[in-house]
This record gives C-alpha cells, structure tokens and sequence, in this order.
C-alpha cells in the first residue's frame, strides 16, 4: 500500500492550482484531466467491490504472480471498458477528491480485515492481461494510477498547463 499512497499523491500533486474549468478540458479525442481522476476512481471502487465479493466467496484458483509494470506502459493504449470509462459531467476537483478518499478508504478498510492467504486464492481477470490474484490487484491499483499519472502530464502539455 506504501506504493499506492505516494503514487496517489503524486496524483493529486500534479493538479494543484489547476482550475476546475482546466480540469474539465478535453483536448481533442481524449479524456480531460478530471475524466482520468474519474476513471481511477471508477477503478478502485470496482476493484475492492469485487474483491470484498469474492472474499466472502468458496470460490478459489491458484495463479502465480505477473509481471505488472507492463501496466505502466503508455506505448500500448487500451480502451476502458464501459464500467470505468468517466462521464462528460463537469466536475470540481473538491468533488473528485472525495471520490478518491472514498474508494481508497475503502480500499485500506479492505487490507485491514483481508485474509492474505484467501486473497492469494480469489482472482479477477484483467480485460488486457488475464487474471490476477487479489493481492497483486491491491498493487496494480497503484501501478495503473502510476501509468495515468503520466497521462494527466501529456494533457497539461497539451493544453499549455
């Protein structure tokens, strides 16, 4: 969790003293700002759902561990699948910040009262990579903030912020 809470940091750093109106920017066929912090928190509160689901689940698969860092690389675009995919609703960023605190309050409340041995055991398919096992889905977590942390500097560029 150390690595999803500097990443998330870095996350919310990098949109200090931006306004909303420059959040909600869209530069031409891609997301604005703001729809990618949605999209993040569109993720992890999907993710500890289903993992709080399967917790409480007989339902078991033993897969090693995968590499995640190829998450982080932007060369490969992916399209969101509809279930995390932002709205074009225009938000604030006071908004979205308690969004984010939301799903990863969740997301530590989960970590706290998981049983690591089940969470090697439950997994959850990944549209792209296959399926991972729980406890590698608390670290990709951070890892895909890491991968659209980079995305939210390209659209500042673009936009001149």
């Amino acid at each position: 969790m150390k690595h999803n809470k500097e990443v998330r940091e870095e996350v919310l750093k990098s949109v200090i003293g931006l306004t909303d109106s420059q959040l909600n920017e869209k530069p031409t066929g891609k997301w604005s700002i703001m729809q990618v912090l949605e999209h993040l928190y569109l993720l992890e509160r999907l993710i500890v759902h289903q993992m709080s689901k399967l917790m409480n689940s007989d339902e078991e698969a033993v897969i090693e561990d995968k590499p995640i860092n190829q998450i982080i690389d932007r060369t490969s675009k992916f399209d969101a699948p509809s279930y995390v995919t932002p709205s074009d609703e225009f938000m604030t960023l006071t908004t979205i910040q308690e969004k984010l605190h939301k799903s990863r309050s969740a997301l530590e409340a989960f970590i706290v009262d998981a049983d690591e041995e089940k969470m090697l055991k439950r997994t959850i398919p990944h549209p792209v990579f296959g399926p991972f096992h729980l406890k590698q889905w608390v670290e990709i977590i951070g890892w895909h903030e890491k991968r659209h942390l980079e995305q939210i500097e390209e659209i500042k560029a673009e936009l001149g912020l």
